[in-house]
């Protein structure tokens, strides 16, 4: 249950089938016999077999619900909802039909004509499936929230004990018993506690650190999910003692059918990357554009496929030609594939991919691929506490021991942050043995004391309780007890040997539970001596009430005054105030009840031992010993990342469900606060975030803020003001809890060792290593990867801009056609994928984490950059259009001679009006070679504009291909010149400049291919004028770079007066 304010917020998602479930009994706020009277049940006889059906058919099974996935074919659909992707459907649609159409004619065109539309349709079903199966992945969260459940449960109905239930059959109102590792299996009221004391671990639904006290007490209406001490919730582990309960919530209605609901609302709302809806933009642009030249090419044209006279003022007499009509057609066709960047998604797609494997090695595991560039844009992160923050293990960090007089403490510092006893060492230790004191609270922890460490793979686990393996773990760094030969101790090879040790030497004959009441556990041990004594650890004012002496360092036992009461309290309350958890240690020797006690259930003092109730006069004047002070302490790398985030203008907000003092302290450790800075306007529960007036302005504060007491629904609602302020969330979380808000966030992170099923599905990422600072080395890399797929979409589309201007100057000049659409797809894919494949390796600028993140609003493509592409963009048109002329109207150029193949040169005028050569008397042209073919035009001389630009064809794709591979110097870097970042800064991109050139030679020297593609083999002179033409873009482009640097301060300057309110 989830309080008042969570009852609506969890049940108004909910669509069921079912009968609709009366209003929610708040259980938790009522005594026993009333919850017993509501629910028409008695905790000893159980529900009746007819009650639970009339139950059944009102509340359903105890499950999840399945919620329906979008159907394959609506997934299919979303995929073409994408502009480019619609612009190169239509393309692909109208070169089919015009193939079909000019397939009649047969011969060579039909081959390359068909080549165009197919390439296109297999692009765009390669780019469905790769959308489909990311998409696929989405509900697998949903999946994995089911393995939490229980399987089965002890139930009572009907006057018996179903020892195996199944846990789905459970209705609201039936009694189950649990036990020790049982899973409870829906929300339940405790009704009655079999053992003295009840613990859960529910720290993966509710965020705490450590296991609950459970009771059977009512609590206020109004408390929170972790206030509600008398409910224990589906999915939680029992670690120790037994109860009966009563359901209350089963299925949808439980705290974790809630999570689902949220978890499935969240995957409803997810929102584009910043990169995907700059690509979404720039497509809806490009669609303007096209429309625009398209229109232009066919008004340049118009007059010649459309003519008429005008008779009496008024136009008429048209004629139309149909021939002409489809030619422009076609070169509108032409513009639209020239236009798009086909090979832009493949490029995209590869870049994250490598971008993926480089996080892999960084222990980022990457499950989402557009996560990689979101991340490079991040503005908050909110981080869980416990686990990613902190070790989730606790550690003793303070030990506090009598001293040598009544009046003195000692304190020590203990170092270490896992369950390793070899992490960390005790400061200001004293050397040699330990004196009698320091013995006797190594004794305590080691023999009061039911839990274990052990070694898994790499690292060291907990069994049993936390805080006890923490003091197993204090004892071995302590040392082993002073009765022990040093020569059989070090031949023992056990992890906690020490401890092993002390309970050889007092073995245990009978413990004293923890409970509440009395807050404490102890043990009656017997020594090698025959002695028997009682240890006792607990609450530190509880023990100090029922001692009356204290234990000096070198063992001698003095009264316990006030004095020393007043020092060991003001040691208590100091450790307390760094949120440390504190734990004292006593002893008594006087056991006289106990003197001949061995465990015997016979002998006269087994029988106090079976009441509780005897504990608290067993454990009377006992001898303090000291103290310890235990935390969930910090990672030790977390306070540089903290530091790293603050260099690189991202904010840093904890959200957890811990309570206030122990997050606060952890926060001003870490440095998400200041040692000093006050924290009031800084620090909140998520209720009393909730209850703000203003939500939105208290999340604009500058620096870290910390919210605890943080509910599921408290991290949905951060995180979505977060983001409708425009703001890149990226959200940590390992619980189950956590998973609404990680699917919710446009980064949601789940831990890999510490992390639940749940969370790993619904998250973006997952972290190998569970660290906090590697969150911070992923935002550097999404960074850098962000800036390098910059660098390629920049080369692309300024390429492309280049044949856009080639087609247009061509139609608009009126010469034969110089690049057909399979020319213009064999570059955009092939030639121009693997130089912008290789500007994703581009080295990493050294300052990326000192920058502050892009503002998700920001441009792919600024104005200036535009411009100089567009200038760019008229050159390759220029070069491209103009090398076909030069071919044409000049028999050298620049010192080159091109007679050699004895083609015949035409004018200008000639070349322009080719559309007319039938008309023009004694035409003739001479036959010319290209490789190894002859072209003569003796019976059709006019086929050499159409037929014979083959050559003048092959140099224009040369130029462009050439020009292209100069172009990816040019974009190493936006603005830095090719003399200080020279192109073997990445090698790779020299390595796919030769692969570039040498799959375009292919297609030029191998006969077939040149066939399909339209093209002949070029001489060693053709090449030099290809060259010739081609290296001035990269004159161009330096001149425009250095005009960029030297405007660049004045626009820096600008920019951060614009951006400083914002920060502000």
């Amino acid at each position: 249950m989830m309080g008042k304010g969570g009852e609506d917020y969890g049940k108004q998602e909910v669509s069921s089938s079912k009968m609709s479930a009366p209003e929610v009994f708040p259980a938790w706020g009522r005594e026993v016999q009333e919850c017993e009277k509501h629910y028409g049940v008695s905790r000893r006889s159980g529900l009746s077999s007819s009650d639970v059906e009339k139950r059944r058919k009102i509340y359903g099974l105890n499950e999840l619900e399945n919620h329906e996935g979008p159907s394959i074919w609506s997934l299919i659909l979303e995929q073409f909802q994408d502009t480019l992707v619609r612009i190169l459907l239509v393309a692909a649609v109208i070169s089919f039909v015009l193939a079909w159409y000019d397939g009649e004619e047969g011969g060579e065109t039909e081959i390359t004509a068909f080549v165009e539309p197919l390439v296109i349709f297999l692009i765009l079903i390669v780019n469905a499936i790769v959308g489909v199966w990311q998409e696929n992945n989405a509900e697998k969260a949903l999946e994995a929230l089911k393995e939490i459940q229980s399987e089965q449960a002890a139930v009572i109905r009907n006057n018996k004990r179903i020892p195996n239930l199944p846990a789905k059959e459970l209705v609201p109102g039936d009694i189950v018993e649990l036990k020790v590792g049982d899973k409870v299996p829906a929300d339940m009221r405790v009704v009655e506690l079999i053992s003295s004391t009840l613990r859960l671990e529910q720290g993966s639904l509710t965020g705490e650190s450590e296991a609950v006290n459970k009771t059977n007490k009512a609590v206020p209406e109004d408390a929170d999910i972790q206030g509600k001490r008398c409910m224990v919730f589906a999915g939680t582990t029992v670690v120790n003692g037994n109860c009966i309960c009563l359901v209350t919530q089963t299925g949808m209605e439980t705290e974790i059918g809630k999570v689902h609901t949220q978890i499935h609302v969240a995957s409803q709302s997810e929102e584009d990357t910043p990169l995907k809806k700059k690509l979404n933009e720039f497509g809806e642009a490009l669609t303007m554009i096209i429309g625009v030249v398209c229109a232009l090419v066919w008004l340049i044209n118009v007059k010649y496929f459309l003519d008429w006279e005008y008779v009496d003022g008024w136009p008429s007499n048209f004629k139309f030609s149909f021939e002409k009509c489809t030619y422009y057609f076609e070169i509108a066709v032409a513009l639209a594939v020239a236009a798009i960047p086909e090979g832009l998604p493949a490029v995209i797609t590869t870049c994250l991919a490598l971008g993926t494997r480089k996080m892999a090695q960084k222990n980022a595991l990457v499950r989402k691929l557009p996560s990689v560039e979101t991340l490079g844009c991040t503005t908050v992160i909110c981080s869980d506490k416990t686990g990613t923050l902190t070790t989730n293990q606790m550690a003793v960090a303070k030990l506090v021991a009598m001293g040598s007089r009544a009046g003195a403490l000692r304190h020590f510092r203990v170092d270490g942050t896992t369950y390793s006893p070899f992490d960390g060492k005790i400061h200001d230790w004293p050397c040699g043995r330990m004196d009698a004191n320091l013995q006797m609270i190594a004794k305590i922890s080691a023999v009061c004391n039911d839990a274990g460490v052990a070694q898994s793979e790499h690292k060291y686990v907990a069994n049993g309780m936390p805080t006890e393996a923490a003091l197993k773990v204090l004892v071995e760094k302590m040392g082993p007890p002073a009765v022990d030969d040093d020569r059989s101790f070090s031949s023992s090879g056990d992890l906690l040997r020490c401890c092993q040790r002390w309970n050889e030497n007092d073995r245990r004959i009978a413990t004293l539970e923890f409970d509440r009441d009395r807050k404490s556990m102890g043990v009656i041990v017997n020594s090698h001596s025959g002695k028997k004594s009682l240890l006792v650890k607990g609450a530190v004012e509880n023990l100090l009430e029922r001692s009356n002496s204290i234990q000096l360092l070198d063992g001698s036992v003095v009264a316990l005054g006030d004095n020393s009461r007043s020092l060991i309290l003001q040691a208590l309350h100091e450790m307390s105030s760094d949120a440390l958890r504190c734990l004292g240690f006593a002893y008594k020797d006087e056991l006289p009840d106990f003197a001949t006690y061995d465990g015997d259930e016979n002998h006269p003092a087994h029988g106090l031992l079976l009441n509780p109730a005897n504990y608290s006069s067993i454990e009377r004047n006992l001898t303090f010993v000291g103290l310890v002070g235990l935390r969930d302490p910090p990672r030790t790398e977390v306070r540089q990342a903290i530091e790293d985030c603050r260099a690189a203008g991202i904010r840093v907000m904890v959200i957890t469900g811990d309570n206030k003092n122990t997050a606060e302290a952890i926060c001003h450790e870490i440095g998400v606060f200041g040692p000093n800075e006050d924290i009031r306007s800084k620090s909140l529960t998520g209720k009393e975030f909730m209850e703000l007036r203003d939500q939105k302005a208290y999340l604009r504060q500058n620096g870290g803020l910390l919210f605890s007491r943080a509910e599921p629904r408290h991290k949905q609602e951060i995180v979505r003001l977060l983001k409708e302020d425009g703001e890149v969330v990226a959200m940590t979380g390992d619980g189950v809890n956590d998973a609404p808000a990680l699917k919710l966030a446009d980064i949601g992170i789940a831990m890999g060792i510490a992390g639940t099923e749940v969370a790993k599905e619904a998250s973006d990422m997952v972290l190998a290593d569970d660290n906090f600072s590697t969150i911070v080395a992923a935002v550097g890399e999404g960074r850098s990867i962000y800036n390098n797929m910059k660098a390629f979409i920049r080369y692309m589309i300024s390429s492309n801009i280049g044949e856009v201007a080639s087609i247009f100057l061509t139609a608009a000049l009126g010469i034969p056609e110089g690049l057909i659409p399979v020319q213009l797809l064999w570059v955009n894919l092939v030639t121009d994928g693997p130089p912008a494949t290789a500007l994703g390796f581009n080295p990493p600028d050294r300052d990326i984490m000192k920058k502050p993140p892009r503002r998700s609003d920001d441009s792919l493509i600024s104005a200036w950059i535009l411009f100089r592409y567009l200038v760019i963009g008229l050159y390759v048109g220029i070069a491209t259009v103009g090398v076909f002329v030069i071919w044409y109207t000049q028999s050298s150029f620049l010192g080159i001679d091109l007679s050699g193949d004895g083609h015949t040169l035409v004018t200008y005028a000639q070349l322009a009006d080719w559309g007319q050569c039938s008309s023009w008397e004694n035409f003739t042209i001479s036959p010319f070679t290209a490789g190894t073919q002859v072209f003569t035009f003796n019976d059709n001389p006019c086929d050499y504009f159409r037929g014979g630009k083959v050559k003048a064809t092959t140099l224009s794709l040369s130029v462009l291909v050439a020009i292209e591979m100069f172009n990816s110097l040019n974009a190493l870097s936006e603005d830095g010149s090719l003399l200080v970042m020279p192109p073997w800064v990445n090698p790779w991109l020299l390595v796919a400049m030769s692969v570039s050139f040498g799959l375009h030679f292919l297609i030029l020297y191998v006969p077939i291919l040149a066939q399909v593609f339209g093209i002949v083999p070029l001489s060693l002179n053709e090449w030099l004028l290809v060259l010739a033409v081609a290296f001035p873009v990269i004159l161009i482009d330096e001149i425009l770079k250095l005009v960029g640097r030297c405007t660049s301060g004045f626009q820096t300057s600008s920019t951060r007066k614009s951006l400083k309110p914002k920060s502000e």
